[in-house]
């Protein structure tokens, strides 16, 4: 039986072949602008569309979401290209798809829904600012210093260098580019609608570049069967080295979690089914197996392009499926016109790309309401450029899991002086992040009257309070705990600062 994501209705086919003709428009300048910002053959850009079409695309998981290159993996596969050479390309690849498909299998999926959105932005808003960085070099027809930091600090001199006829036309194409990809969609009627701006965008620097004979580079074609290179057993070895299983680490959880979370941003444009997550990680997986077994790029489904095929009205799987038949033809058949591109115009497209990467609206109303998540957000962007995207990411994880718990571990200490005694009330979560807080309430207490600690209304009481408190009331005349809040590990202290005996340890 067919799945009921492909039963076509005459109207759904055609709007399903009409949506990914325009898919496929914005695909072409996309992927191979990924590619050759990536530091591979602008052909293996397009090879990791076509796959994300044609595999991707028929497998359950997500209905309507497109998957190919991403350029929010740009910045490491550059790094791994270069660090290792395109020729470990192909496994790093591979063993991220295999990785992906086992985590799918075991259920793992849906917690990639758990990863802090502020850690999310501020990835990509860090691998945006090092792309921008990156691509401006291109735009000038120069070759950017190596990593991000060392891009960033050496914007100043790069644009006192932008001299002469080749600089000054590269630049232009790139600015020009630029300048139509935030027209475009401000002009009025429908054309902005039928033609994806960066195909108009790219056919305008082709058409500027031809007749105006500007000298600027453009794409160097090498023919979709001699850029492929497949990956063999012997490339398993690779993965001895410590340093390529980082980034097969980095390309899985980076991938995997770009993909859901577009997923989650595509479900809220449609009212089709929604995505069942650990399958739609098993279709990433069994995409990138398949790139890596022939040396492409990595793949991730792409928000740019997905929200492309909703608004172009795609009614099922379908329209993902048949933009990447296109794409195979397109290699097929009209390989040559990739040589018309200028590099500076696909340099173009992805400075556009990267600067939305970066959630600039979002930053000022986050850092107003809530602080820790900006807190989070800046630093993992700021982890990225002086590091990698590997340590930023992580960086970012443990920083989010240093707020949450701060947060959930709040303490209140309500204090009541009488004549004859002192009573400390505790309520809320007492952990180790709090004990400073509570021993120096403590300590500041009076010492002419005995003191009582109130446990009741403590939802949680960690091993170092428990043992804080312990020998606090122990060293404090005519101290004592009362009640048993905090479960058996309060009810424990209570009877040790009550009679003097040593609380039992848990589990005994």
């Amino acid at each position: 039986m067919s799945s009921p994501h492909l039963r076509l209705r005459p109207d759904a086919l055609s709007q399903d072949v009409l949506a990914s003709i325009v898919v496929f428009l914005v695909a072409v300048p996309l992927c191979v602008g990924i590619a050759v910002a990536s530091g591979v053959p602008a052909e293996l850009g397009l090879v990791t569309g076509i796959v994300g079409g044609l595999v991707a695309g028929a497998m359950p998981g997500s209905s309507l979401q497109v998957s190919g290159p991403a350029a929010g993996l740009t910045v490491l596969v550059y790094e791994a290209v270069t660090t290792h050479g395109v020729a470990a390309l192909g496994i790093l690849v591979l063993a991220t798809g295999l990785l992906q498909v086992g985590l799918g299998l075991v259920g793992f999926g849906r917690w990639f829904r758990a990863i802090s959105t502020a850690v999310v932005h501020g990835m990509l808003a860090g691998i945006g600012l090092v792309l921008i960085s990156s691509q401006l070099y291109a735009m000038a027809g120069a070759s950017a210093p190596g990593s991000g930091l060392d891009n960033l600090a050496g914007l100043p001199d790069l644009f006192t260098r932008v001299t002469g006829p080749a600089a000054l036309s590269s630049t232009a194409i790139g600015v020009g580019t630029i300048a139509v990809l935030i027209l475009w969609k401000r002009l009025p009627g429908r054309l902005p609608g039928v033609l994806p701006g960066p195909l108009v965008a790219v056919a305008l620097a082709i058409a500027a570049v031809a007749l105006f004979d500007l000298p600027v580079a453009t794409i160097e074609v090498r023919g979709l069967i001699d850029s492929l290179r497949l990956t063999g057993l012997d490339d398993f070895g690779l993965l001895a080295d410590l340093g390529l299983l980082g980034v097969v680490f980095a390309f899985t959880l980076i991938a995997s979690a770009e993909s859901l979370f577009s997923a989650a941003a595509v479900d809220r444009m449609h009212g089709g089914p929604r995505t069942q997550y650990n399958k739609e990680l098993i279709a990433q997986g069994a995409g990138n197996t398949l790139c890596g077994l022939v040396g492409a790029l990595p793949m991730t489904a792409v928000i740019v392009r997905s929200a492309a095929n909703v608004q172009a009205g795609a009614r099922t799987k379908a329209s993902r499926i048949l933009h990447g038949v296109w794409l195979l033809l397109f290699a097929a058949l009209f390989p040559a016109a990739l040589g018309l591109i200028p590099v500076a115009a696909l340099a173009g497209i992805l400075v556009h790309a990267g600067a939305k990467l970066i959630p600039v609206t979002t930053i000022r109303p986050l850092w107003r309401e809530h602080r820790g998540e900006a807190v989070v957000l800046t630093a993992t962007a700021l982890a990225i450029i002086l590091t990698d995207m590997f340590m930023g990411v992580l960086l970012g994880i443990g920083l989010a899991v240093v707020k949450t718990a701060w947060e959930t571990s709040a303490v209140r200490l309500d204090v009541d002086e009488r004549e004859d005694r002192v009573t400390v009330a505790l309520s809320g979560s007492a952990t180790f992040l709090r004990l400073p807080l509570i021993l120096d309430t403590l300590e500041a207490l009076p010492k002419d009257r005995p003191v009582e600690l109130d446990l009741s209304r403590l939802r949680h009481l960690d091993h170092a309070c428990r043992t804080a408190l312990e020998a606090w009331t122990a060293h404090s005349a005519g101290a004592h705990a009362s009640t048993d809040g905090g479960g058996p590990r309060g009810a424990a202290l209570a009877a040790a600062a009550t009679d003097g005996r040593r609380p039992p340890e848990p589990g005994r």
